[in-house]
């Protein structure tokens, strides 16, 4: 199950150590740092109660994109409301296509700093929402606890997996991939004057989901970032 949790800018070390604790408790031992404020740390190993062997193989990298470079499918957890519609799943919906999309490589779950949850560019990387109902008197809920939602549910949802891994000639395009296009659109759309730099407002963003609700898979990307190569050969045909 290549299943990866990944935290970002967690504040507080003992959160850390629950995180841990929660994952190997449902068999997920994946977890991605993305700039703690303090790790390793003694507060984290001693929450993390028999966990260490997952924080020990912790990956720290600087930035979400590197947290999920080579993943197919991203979910990112979020409590709060957002101006554009992203894609919205409970746990237990996002867990079986976490396990789905995982047949085709490596899938994970971000959660987002403590106090402010993930930002609109960090939930920019992701396909999906994940959202847990909560009471909404008192809806604050720890993030070692949203992680034991979650992987309880990718637990229940391997158990009733039966599908084989997939075979195919095509796989699904990474984060890094779609991230490379992404960048290569924006990078067009500006030249030929569609997008104002200046005044984007939301463009990109609801572009980025629209291409991300379609899934393409990295033969499909490569078809798109060709498009875009002959866009740029027509501007400029002497270079």
């Amino acid at each position: 199950m290549s299943i990866r949790i990944v935290l970002v800018g967690t504040t507080h070390p003992g959160n850390i150590g629950g995180v841990a604790r929660a994952m190997k408790n449902m068999g997920v031992h994946d977890l991605t740092l993305v700039e703690p404020r303090h790790f390793p740390h003694e507060e984290a190993t001693a929450r993390a109660s028999g966990a260490e062997d997952v924080l020990d193989a912790a990956t720290v990298v600087a930035t979400l994109e590197d947290a999920i470079s080579d993943c197919v499918y991203v979910a990112g957890a979020s409590a709060r409301p957002r101006t554009i519609n992203w894609p919205c799943m409970e746990p237990r919906e996002c867990a079986a296509k976490l396990i789905d999309r995982n047949h085709g490589g490596p899938v994970a779950a971000v959660f987002g700093p403590e106090h402010s949850g993930l930002s609109n560019a960090d939930l920019d990387h992701c396909d999906t929402l994940l959202t847990i109902p909560t009471n909404p008197d008192f809806s604050s809920l720890n993030i070692a606890m949203a992680v034991q939602v979650l992987t309880y549910e990718l637990c229940v949802a391997k158990l009733a997996d039966k599908a084989p891994d997939a075979v195919t000639d095509t796989r699904a395009a990474t984060a890094e991939e779609l991230e490379h296009f992404f960048t290569h659109l924006q990078h067009v759309l500006t030249d030929i004057s569609f997008l104002d730099p200046k005044n984007p407002r939301h463009l990109m963003r609801r572009l980025r989901r629209l291409l991300i609700r379609a899934a393409p898979d990295k033969n499909e990307v490569n078809i798109l970032r060709g498009i875009l190569a002959a866009i740029d050969k027509q501007r400029r045909p002497d270079e």
